[in-house]
Formats: structure tokens, sequence, C-alpha cells
């Protein structure tokens, strides 16, 4: 029975950073109706740089959890206004495949700069171990399920009750309609970008952190995807709780099943729930005139 119960544990530690990478996934296609395949490794190149930083100057562990975020959100305005904004009213599949080759060059940039020996993110404190009903938890991996509460807790809040979370809302719903009544979708797709973008960037820093700093964190992005798809492209807050859901299978899996079968745990989920559900546990139901 403890092993269940440790590999739950352990699901929902690596569950919380496929979460907050699938709500970052979420946001720009609820904000721009784009997936953006760059999304790991945006969330590795946050999590190299804060790791620079904090080498460098010695910060504590929340200076450098909000330096991977500031670091990931400035990444996210830079590549949405030089490389998205250019592309507006191009082809969807154009814009898709420009994420692609973004995600490429990141990623060689990663290990250009960096290299790709493996590194040890060390943070002061994050390796403590606190005993909660028997069970061991280091502090790194209690932050992280807190911090992804936390952003479903925000988000919830931004998008139902402030009023740019509201705007951008209308933009997903009708972005010619919202455009009319004076929404900026350039601000929103803005934002929306830097948003998702400081996502990736927390994520990338806990992974990095817990699991060891190495040019494979992009891979983040894949293992991910299946929960943004699980919850709904256009359900932020769905996305991040699938998460969950997807690293508690995976881990499942692994330890009971053949190890191989692990990696696909969650591709073969989404299959089945697709077949039901096409628009995901928590997605919105369209309805198309034709």
């Amino acid at each position: 029975m403890s092993y269940f119960i440790e590999l739950i544990v352990s699901g929902l530690v690596i569950g919380a950073i496929y979460g907050l990478v699938a709500m970052g996934f979420a946001v720009i296609y609820k904000a721009t109706g784009i997936v953006n395949f760059a999304q790991g490794e945006m969330g590795m190149l946050a999590a190299y740089t804060s790791w620079s930083i904090a080498t460098t100057l010695g910060t504590g562990a929340v200076l450098t959890v909000l330096i991977a975020v500031v670091v990931g959100a400035i990444l996210g305005l830079i590549c949405e206004r030089l490389i998205m904004r250019p592309m507006l009213g191009e082809p969807v599949l154009s814009v898709v495949l420009v994420t692609v080759g973004l995600a490429v060059v990141l990623r060689s940039l990663v290990t250009l700069i960096w290299g790709a020996s493996p590194q040890k993110f060390a943070v002061e404190g994050a390796d403590a171990i606190v005993n909660l009903g028997g069970i061991g938890m280091r502090v790194s991996q209690i932050a992280v399920i807190g911090v992804l509460l936390l952003a479903l807790a925000g988000f919830w809040f931004f998008l139902s009750r402030s009023r740019f979370g509201v705007a951008m809302r209308a933009v997903a719903a009708d972005e010619k309609t919202a455009r009319l009544m004076g929404v900026s979708t350039a601000r929103v797709q803005s934002v929306a970008w830097a948003a998702a973008s400081g996502l990736a960037g927390l994520a990338g820093a806990f992974f990095a952190v817990i699991y060891g700093l190495a040019p494979t964190i992009f891979e983040l992005g894949l293992k991910a995807f299946p929960a943004t798809v699980l919850g709904g492209f256009d359900a932020i807050l769905g996305s991040g709780v699938s998460g969950l859901v997807i690293g508690v299978l995976e881990n499942l899996v692994g330890g009971y099943l053949p190890s191989t079968l692990k990696e696909i745990a969650g591709f073969v989920l989404i299959l089945v729930v697709l077949m039901v559900r096409p628009f995901g546990l928590f997605g919105e139901k369209r309805i198309e005139r034709v």
C-alpha cells in the first residue's frame, strides 16, 4: 500500500509540472487559436537562465523562482512581438510550423551556450525532507504542487473577475466582435504569450531543481501536451488539473506495468477520452453551422 501511495505522490509532483506547461498551451490557444510547440523549449531556456543567475548571484529559492517566471515572460513577449505578430493573418498551419522552427532554434541555442552535459540546480532548502503522514517529500516537491494550485486559483480569478481576463475570454469567443467593442487583440495576445511562457519558466525551473538540469527539459512540452488535449485546448484550469491526472497515470503505469508503457500512457488515455469527448474533459462543446 505504501508503494502505491508513493507512486501517487510522486505522480502528483511531476503532474504539477505537466499542469503548469499544459496551462501555458491552453492560455496561448485560448487567446490566439494557435498551438505553441515551443512551450517546452521556452521552459528549458528560462530554467538555464535562472540557473546561471542563481549560481552567479547566489539567489534564494523564492527569488530564483521569480527570476524563472520573469525570464519566461520576457521571452514570450519577445517571441510574440518579433516572430508571431508578423504572422497575423497567415494560415494557421504556417503559424504552427513557425513555433516548431522556434522550438528547434531555442533547443540549439541552449546547447550552444550551456552545452549538453547535465547540471545540478542547487537551491538552498529545496532538498530538505518533510514527513507528511509517513511519506517523505522534499520541500521543492511540495512547493511545485502548491504553485500549481496557486496558479489555478490565480487564473480562475483573472479570467472570471478581472477586466482584462474578461477581454481575453471575449477575444477567444469572437475576435472580430471583441475588436469592434474596443478590445486590443494585440495586447491580449502579448499578455497571453507572456503568461504562458512565465508558466513554462516555472515548470522548467522546478523540474531542474527536482530532477536535474539538462537539455532534455524541452521534452516537458511533449509530455504535457496530452494534459492540454485531455483537459481541452480552451480550458486553462482543466489543463492544469489534467496535468495531475497524466502524471499519476504515468507513474502508476511505470510502477506496475513494463516501464516502456509509461511514455505512451498519456497518449493512450487521450485517445480513449477523445473518442467520447472530442473537445476534452473540460473544454467547451462547439456547434458550427455548415
